[in-house]
């Protein structure tokens, strides 16, 4: 071992225990080429799983909540409990789709709808509106359901114009498209 390598070596073992970040050197011997470490690869988020009637509330007040018969949710305006199934035979499981449902309210607006039959793992949905677009949440039951509900909530434009969607797209963990709703 050269007299280089050795302070390299020592180096390293000295910043790995008082905890800096190391740099470790390669190539031939007497060239000092840095091989930096790569941070750790970032995953991807996933739904939010959650057990049957379960209620998870969303920043304007509404109220979510799944059983095995589907999406159950409840607005500051509607206490009323509303359900969209997902075992009416409305929806084909094995077919990717995602419904909306659009609530508004004096100044705010509540999107959400089913998403299902996509292949992969749920991650993300992007909702694209005539107000700009939006990212939602998405929640899930335990095991393999084959469905799920997404959510978002904002405020109305301030024009007094309202706010339509034009599309919804769930992605997965690697940003392929799980399922997608276009309206215009």
């Amino acid at each position: 071992m050269t007299g280089m390598q050795k302070y390299v070596a020592a180096t390293a073992v000295v910043l790995a225990l008082v905890g800096a970040p190391s740099a470790a050197y390669a190539g031939a011997p007497g060239k000092t080429t840095p091989v930096t470490a790569q941070p750790a690869a970032k995953k991807a988020p996933t739904a939010r799983i959650v057990a049957p009637g379960e209620h998870v509330v969303d920043a304007g007040g509404a109220h979510f909540w799944l059983t095995e018969e589907g999406k159950h949710w409840t607005t500051p305006e509607n206490p009323e409990p509303q359900f969209r199934s997902v075992v009416d035979g409305n929806i084909d499981l094995g077919t990717p789709g995602v419904g909306v449902q659009v609530e508004p309210s004096d100044d705010r607006v509540l999107l959400s709808g089913v998403y299902y039959g996509g292949r992969g793992t749920a991650s993300s949905v992007t909702v694209r509106t005539t107000a700009g677009t939006l990212h939602g949440r998405l929640l899930e039951l335990a095991g393999d359901p084959g469905w799920g509900v997404w959510y978002v909530s904002a405020e109305l434009p301030a024009d007094g114009d309202g706010l339509s969607v034009r599309s919804v797209v769930v992605r997965d963990t690697v940003g392929r498209v799980y399922s997608r709703l276009d309206l215009n």
